[in-house]
């Protein structure tokens, strides 16, 4: 298990509610923080906004504290767009913005009908053929944000799932399964609505360029995460609220900090993503 795999399942589920507002005009935050050794190393702050039936969702990962001082710089960006109805999320694009040490990259991928993704990266990606994307790997799936937005709406099945996730250069499914409920008064979290979803989260390498060697990706992958999920609001959807992951030096944890919402102004409905 590393930090980074934590951070991306735990960034993954932090999709937010849209059916249930389609009538509202509204803004949700929340923001997390990511622990290590009892230091804070990430943050994690989503914004999701709404208007009829548009969603516009944008999500800032960021290092911070001691793990920002001492490790490399990391900062993401990823924002999430479409419209939705009856029968789930409709995504039209996503956008992700990424800085890592001194190298930083941008994706943007609008999505067609039938799952087709047309793609633009800034630096050119011209990756060899053993580390490229195929054709039928990259069709039907979505930025992390927007494949978390589809997991989102899932309610109470939102643990028995396969989320196909692709940040452009990587893809990868998150493998989530229910192991359980828990009470709300023994979870230790404030402001939850009835008991939590318990999960097991974790990531399969499906094809495109990865830092460290198969073996041992696959190795650490057996040992999953687990993630806590509950109602914040009154809509059906169930926020991430807590993750665990054990790593040969410690466990990583990650709880909310925050929980808002509050109406839209006119203004903010003009900026929104079509």
């Amino acid at each position: 298990m590393t930090f980074r795999r934590a951070l991306i399942a735990f960034a993954l589920c932090g999709g937010l509610p849209m059916a249930a507002v389609a009538q509202d005009a509204r803004e949700v935050e929340v923001g997390y923080a990511i622990t290590y050794l009892g230091f804070t190393g990430f943050r994690i702050n989503f914004t999701a906004r709404f208007d009829g039936h548009r969603y516009d969702v944008m999500s800032h990962t960021f290092k911070e504290g001691l793990i920002k001082a001492v490790t490399i710089n990391y900062d993401g960006k990823n924002r999430a767009w479409g419209t939705f109805d009856a029968q789930g999320a409709r995504p039209s694009g996503g956008s992700l913005s990424l800085v890592v040490g001194n190298k930083s990259r941008s994706w943007r991928a609008l999505y067609g009908p039938d799952g087709t993704v047309q793609e633009t990266h800034e630096p050119p990606w011209n990756p060899p053929p053993d580390r490229a994307i195929p054709e039928d790997k990259r069709t039907g799936s979505l930025d992390p944000l927007s494949a978390a937005l589809q997991a989102g709406m899932a309610g109470d099945a939102a643990c028995n799932r396969t989320i196909p996730s692709n940040d452009g250069k990587r893809r990868i499914d998150i493998v989530l399964t229910k192991l359980g409920t828990e009470p709300a008064a023994s979870a230790g979290v404030p402001g939850v609505k009835g008991d939590l979803l318990v999960c097991s989260v974790y990531t399969k390498r499906i094809a495109g360029e990865f830092d460290d060697a198969p073996k041992e990706a696959e190795s650490k992958r057996e040992r999953p995460m687990k993630l806590w999920l509950a109602r914040l609001d009154n809509t059906s959807f169930r926020y991430p609220v807590k993750l665990e992951a054990e790593t040969g030096f410690g466990t990583i944890h990650g709880k909310t900090l925050y929980f808002r919402e509050r109406p839209l102004t006119a203004e903010e409905k003009g900026t929104m993503q079509r």
